[in-house]
């Protein structure tokens, strides 16, 4: 059951959290952002709750599907790290317009959200490896 509870809520973070933080004009609607930009923006979010849908089916109703549904959430929450860790190659940055980033005791909330999400669906993916070998 902790296997359950802790996917549901990492997928709950990257499929849901994550577009209602940003449906709004700091992303989705924000003119200061080309539409192709937008159109990228939509998508991924689009994507990533789609695979979360995918991955709560996985974790309730299919007996081996715990393992299926870390590697997911690995996948989702693993992209937006390798994102964050080469964002100067690209000139990315979590840092708002005004100057601002979300952050707690200094580091990014996303990499904490996240990087808890990947730890627990590690966890996780191994502990389905451990009781079907």
């Amino acid at each position: 059951m902790l296997d359950k509870i802790l996917l549901t809520i990492g997928i709950v973070l990257y499929a849901v959290a994550v577009p209602y933080l940003e449906i709004n004009d700091t992303h989705v609607f924000n003119p200061a952002w080309v539409a192709h930009a937008r159109i990228h923006e939509v998508w991924q979010l689009f994507t990533n709750s789609s695979l979360g849908l995918v991955a709560l089916w996985l974790t309730w109703f299919d007996s081996s599907g715990k393992g299926k549904a870390s590697v997911i959430a690995l996948l989702v929450t693993g992209g937006f790290l390798a994102a964050y860790l080469i964002q100067d190659l690209y000139g990315g940055s979590m840092v708002h317009p005004d100057g601002t980033e979300k952050a707690l005791l200094g580091i990014n909330v996303g990499v904490i959200g996240f990087g808890w999400v990947f730890a627990s669906a590690l966890f996780t993916l191994f502990r389905a490896g451990r009781r079907s070998a």
